[in-house]
């Protein structure tokens, strides 16, 4: 895949973000997402916690969602690899940064938010999952980890 058609495959699932992301001068309701109809009684609704885009391009993939989501990305934040978030609703973050090593490729990677990491990322092991990032404290902020599953790298996130 050639750069542009995966800057811009990043840029289309960004963009599905679209109804998690906060509209300025919009009330995000604070509500439970209804159960799907499948759902069993005791299970909880997935949260995206942090939705992360990792492009060579930062600049230009924080204008284009900013321009189709009406959305403002702050500063660079230190402790989200210099990533410029913007506030999705429910209380996370969509982040967009540049790599952070030479061999860091181009990603769009969901963060869920889970109630315990370690049981969570065992699971994933059990799953035939290969951790790429153990639990690691980001202060102030809780614990993330990364998993590769079927080569879709999938994020999790402690509170």
């Amino acid at each position: 895949m050639t750069p542009r058609p995966l800057a811009l495959g990043a840029l289309c699932l960004a963009s599905l973000a679209f109804l998690c992301v906060a509209r300025p001068g919009a009330a995000a309701p604070r509500q439970e997402p209804a159960a799907a109809p499948h759902a069993k009684k005791d299970e909880h609704p997935v949260q995206i916690h942090y939705l992360e885009i990792v492009t060579p391009k930062v600049a230009e993939t924080c204008a284009a969602l900013e321009r189709a989501h009406g959305v403002t990305f702050g500063d660079p934040v230190p402790e989200f690899g210099n990533a410029r978030t913007a506030t999705l609703r429910g209380g996370g973050r969509l982040g967009v940064r540049g790599p952070l090593r030479s061999t860091e490729t181009p990603v769009v990677r969901p963060y869920i938010l889970v109630e315990d990491i370690d049981a969570a990322l065992g699971a994933a092991e059990a799953a035939g999952g290969e951790v790429a990032m153990p639990p690691t404290e980001i202060p102030g902020q809780g614990r993330f980890a990364i998993y590769v599953l079927g080569g879709i790298e999938h994020g999790l996130w402690q509170l």
